[in-house]
C-alpha cells in the first residue's frame, strides 16, 4: 500500500508517539466501513418506507378521521 507522505505526516502529528500509524489506519478503515454499512442500511430502510408510504398515509388518514375535533 502506498500512502502520500503528507498524509503520513498528518497522521504522525495527530497521533503522537504512543500510537502506531497502522493502528490509526486500521481504526480509520473500520470507521469508513461502518459508515458505508450504515449508509447501505439507511438506503434500504428508506426504500422500504417509500414503498410503503401510500398505504401508511391512507392508514394515517383513516385514523385521523376518528379523532374528535377539539
Amino acid at each position: 500500500m502506498t500512502i502520500d507522505e503528507r498524509i503520513l505526516r498528518a497522521i504522525d502529528k495527530a497521533t503522537g508517539p504512543n500510537r502506531s500509524r497502522s493502528r490509526v489506519l486500521e481504526e480509520a478503515a473500520r470507521e469508513f466501513l461502518a459508515r458505508r454499512a450504515r449508509a447501505t442500511r439507511e438506503a434500504r430502510d428508506l426504500a422500504i418506507l417509500n414503498e410503503s408510504a401510500p398505504a401508511l398515509n391512507r392508514e394515517m388518514e383513516d385514523v385521523l378521521g376518528y379523532q374528535a375535533d377539539v
